[in-house]
């Protein structure tokens, strides 16, 4: 099996060919026609219920995220029902999900949207980083999905089918390597990248798994560097 190349030791730029990038933009947007999950939270441009599902998604699968998420909307539905509600009753609703300071965090980030944006969601990544409880990821998943912008993502499963497909291994912590962040940046396409954001959360969920990555049933199987290295 080939090594795999650290950030060190090569240029990005060497493993993000135009012509390989542009294959595998048309094999997942093809793939994407026929495959992409459905969540509720996914048939709405509502910036307030993606912003609740994306707040919930955070280190939660989405199959365990889906029942809190109808169950707090139907208790909170708007962002100033969520910041008048005590949060202790906000962290029963959370329960479920683990990572019990999740509840505090959205709570004080509805009193600020509240106090300070009229109740209105923020509309740009610099406004929403400047919540708690939220960071790069979740700012961008909002951005992109509740008001179009052309933002990336980049979470553990958009992380490994970059470094598998492309062949290059980033930092240990992948939410905060910067190559991995330019490689997500570099990849996606100029628009419907809302779209594209999702079709790579899915395609890393269901195909490029971490344990067992399907490999024979992979569309991008023939130009993958992780494929070749297998055989």
């Amino acid at each position: 099996m080939t090594p795999r190349l650290s950030p060190s030791e090569t240029n990005l730029a060497n493993h993000l060919q135009p012509t390989k990038i542009q294959w595998f933009r048309q094999q997942l947007q093809v793939w994407a026609t026929q495959n992409l999950r459905n969540f509720p939270w996914r048939g709405t441009t509502n910036p307030y219920p993606i912003f609740i599902a994306e707040f919930l998604l955070q280190k939660t699968g989405a199959a365990t995220a889906y029942p809190v998420y109808e169950n707090f909307l139907n208790r909170y539905p708007s962002v100033t029902s969520l910041a008048a509600a005590p949060v202790a009753e906000v962290a029963k609703i959370l329960q479920p999900l683990g990572l019990h300071f999740r509840a505090k965090r959205l709570r004080e980030s509805a009193q600020l949207i509240v106090k300070n944006y009229h109740g209105e969601i923020p509309k740009t990544e610099v406004e929403l980083l400047a919540l708690p409880g939220i960071g790069k990821y979740t700012a961008r998943a909002i951005c992109a999905n509740a008001f179009a912008m052309p933002l990336a993502i980049l979470d553990t499963n958009v992380a490994r089918i970059l470094e598998r497909f492309f062949g290059f291994s980033g930092g240990r912590v992948k939410s905060r390597c910067k190559l991995l962040w330019q490689a997500a940046e570099t990849v996606a396409p100029t628009t419907n990248v809302g779209i594209w954001n999702l079709t790579l959360l899915d395609f890393g969920a269901i195909i490029c798994t971490a344990k067992k990555p399907r490999c024979s049933e992979c569309i991008l199987c023939c130009q993958c560097d992780y494929s070749h290295s297998k055989l």
